[in-house]
């Protein structure tokens, strides 16, 4: 599903709504789950999951095709966990 999947389908939900009034709140609940997430906040969407920052530590790893070993640094990511509603909805 894409973005503009979700548009049509608040649409379609609320019909006196125009694109641009759906296109609006998507991109303002998209931005506020970025900011959140990128300021450390964990996000909890009930019946969905939850969506936190996690920092993976530094590592020695190697250059596979030279043999090389390399210093990886520390970076950050997003670890998404699904509901177990979610995850019991999928498997039905």
């Amino acid at each position: 599903m894409k973005r503009s999947d979700v548009i049509r389908t608040i649409q379609v939900q609320f019909k006196n709504m125009r694109a641009s009034d759906a296109m609006a709140m998507v991109d303002t609940v998209v931005d506020t789950m970025k900011d959140a997430v990128a300021n450390g906040d964990r996000i909890e969407i009930r019946g969905f999951g939850t969506f936190q920052q996690r920092v993976r530590a530094t590592k020695n790893g190697y250059n596979p095709s030279t043999g090389e070993n390399i210093f990886l640094p520390s970076g950050k990511t997003i670890l998404f966990k699904p509901s177990r509603e979610l995850t019991k909805q999928m498997n039905d």
